[in-house]
């Protein structure tokens, strides 16, 4: 069989179609566990006993592998699985590196600052900052990816009597609030009951404020979490917030210009009595003791109104370093900080960030030159926070591996080592290693299936490479390349790489493939990102994304895992 390419009109180039044959190290692998040619259901077992890992595999696991390739034909008679089996079951997503189940199984009952949150920036933008669309596509998208904050832009419309969500001083359209309210609610939890945290970059007047909250609190009703005007010293659960929406931002002006003569008049609040107040409930005290001269009663019943619903309270990291990370006992926070300061935080006072962000929120917001909000460089923080921007490229792929864990549910339970309190962890400290991950990439398939015949070359098949690496803190980030397999649709590599890992905890490995080219920039052909914590070992089916993060069908690539010595990821 061969393949033919047009050159000109009269000229075309051929080459040898090559067929999807196992690679030599894969043949000789299936040989050592079994016999004649032929792999009973007990060698099978021992194969992914001993090779995969699946210490607790019994015949039942086997027999699920016999069905996932059984449709393909691929039986011996005597229900014996051959090389061409065993090679299709490689391939398969049965045989996954990350757990099938997409059960989430970290401890959801701490605080919501002891986890990872998965985050959108400007989550109503369709392209750039610049001059693209708003809309509600954006926002459903990410929700039904397992986003759990949603940033919406609140500027008063032209005429001034309403809200538009857009994203000011730019040329964005803007996007009624309604309908940005309405897609949240119904897709919220469409991935997990989790809750969901929205947060308002509010530019409006007390009326405007007003009118907001009203429209809060009648598109969510008892799914809106309420506080008042509660101190607590830690932030509820996950698990407590099932099914709630979380709203966040700064408290209105005259909230902060009243709030010391509040403190000082007004009695503490029962919890029950907060967690039951009517969704119209204001604070009679605060309005009829403690206001502000010269105010609008009406306007302050609106800021009031507005400052009630505010369950996560903001503000910008403006001050001295040591004002911005000061931790108040009795109300934890959230913050808000340019990545140009963060890198500079980070270097200081590192060990302050790690420490804040144990009770506190903090979000990283990209510097202005960012115009299509491409993504920052999560581990300059060392994963103090987390935020995922809308631009495509190798950050928002490590941001979407981050959350594939603790079964892609928005929220991942924060390693030890970051909730130590005693001895912070300090990202600029050098550690010893404790662990060596081995990768060893066999071969790759599928993109004759995904892509035209002249996507990659108009002229001959594709030159495919594979580069892999490690995101993680400063010591562990490395990354290599495989050879380059010359017009090749099914690339067979040799290569094995070793990433040693200081804080295996918070590393994921990334892989990319690319088609190779001389003259031009070389053509992107899938990427995905895995989280070392839930990474299972042994010879197994990579699948591969698209820029934007969408599974390819087919494309994926045959690559063994192993870690020397063992590591055991504890999560706290």
């Amino acid at each position: 069989m061969s393949e033919t390419f047009k050159v000109c009109f009269c000229c075309s180039r051929s080459f040898k179609e090559k067929t999807r044959q196992p690679p030599g190290s894969i043949k000789r692998l299936f040989e050592a566990y079994s016999r004649n040619g032929k792999m009973s259901s007990d060698e099978l077992l021992r194969f992914v006993s001993e090779v995969q890992g699946e210490r607790h595999a019994g015949l039942d696991y086997v027999q699920d592998i016999f069905h996932s390739v059984k449709q393909h034909n691929v039986f011996h008679i005597h229900g014996l699985v051959h090389l061409n089996a065993f090679y299709r079951y490689l391939f398969s997503d049965t045989n996954s590196p990350l757990p099938l189940s997409r059960q989430v199984h970290h401890d959801m009952k701490a605080p919501l600052s002891h986890y990872f949150v998965y985050t959108g920036h400007n989550s109503y933008l369709t392209g750039n900052q610049v001059n693209s669309r708003s809309s509600v596509e954006p926002i459903v998208q990410a929700l039904r990816r397992g986003v759990k904050v949603i940033e919406l832009d609140l500027w008063p419309n032209p005429s001034g009597n309403a809200a538009e969500v857009r994203h000011g001083g730019t040329l964005t359209s803007h996007e009624d609030l309604q309908k940005c309210l309405n897609a949240i609610k119904d897709n919220a939890f469409h991935v997990s009951d989790y809750p969901v945290m929205i947060t308002l970059e509010d530019h409006l007047p007390p009326n405007l404020q007003g009118k907001v909250a009203k429209m809060l609190t009648k598109t969510f009703r008892g799914m809106l979490f309420r506080c008042g005007s509660e101190s607590w010293k830690h932030f509820p659960s996950p698990e407590e917030l099932k099914k709630k929406i979380l709203i966040s931002t700064k408290p209105p002006k005259e909230y902060l210009e009243s709030q010391a003569v509040q403190t000082s008049r007004t009695p503490p609040i029962d919890k029950e009595t907060w967690r039951s107040r009517p969704a119209s409930g204001t604070n009679m005290a605060w309005r009829g003791e403690n206001k502000i001269p010269h105010q609008d009663a009406e306007e302050e019943e609106e800021a009031v109104g507005y400052r009630d619903l505010i369950a996560v309270h903001a503000g910008n990291c403006k001050g001295s370093l040591k004002d911005c990370l000061s931790d108040d006992p009795e109300r934890p926070r959230r913050i808000s900080m340019n990545e140009q300061r963060l890198e500079t935080v980070v270097r200081t006072r590192g060990t302050d960030v790690i420490r804040f962000t144990q009770r506190n929120l903090v979000r990283i917001y990209p510097k202005g030159t960012r115009l299509n909000s491409s993504n920052y460089d999560l581990y300059k923080s060392s994963r103090a926070h987390d935020k995922i921007h809308m631009g495509h490229g190798k950050q928002l792929w490590i941001m979407q591996g981050m959350f594939r864990a603790n079964g892609g549910c928005g929220y991942v339970k924060k390693p030890r080592v970051l909730l130590h309190k005693h001895t912070p962890f300090d990202p600029c400290k050098r550690l010893p290693i404790k662990t060596t991950l081995k990768v060893k990439v066999y071969t790759g398939q599928g993109w004759d299936l995904d892509f035209p015949q002249t996507h990659f070359d108009r002229y001959s098949p594709p030159d495919f490479f594979v580069k892999i690496g490690i995101a993680g803190v400063p010591r562990d980030t490395v990354s290599y390349r495989t050879e380059t397999a010359v017009d090749q649709w099914f690339p067979i590599w040799k290569d094995e790489f070793l990433f040693q890992l200081s804080v295996p905890e918070l590393a994921l490995v990334w892989l990319r493939v690319q088609d190779y080219d001389n003259d031009t920039q070389n053509d992107f052909a899938g990427q995905t990102c895995l989280p070392l914590p839930e990474l299972k070992s042994g010879v197994r089916a990579v699948r591969l994304h698209d820029r934007a993060g969408n599974a390819y069908k087919n494309a994926r690539l045959l690559v063994s895992f192993s870690f020397d010595p063992p590591y055991t990821f504890l999560i706290s």
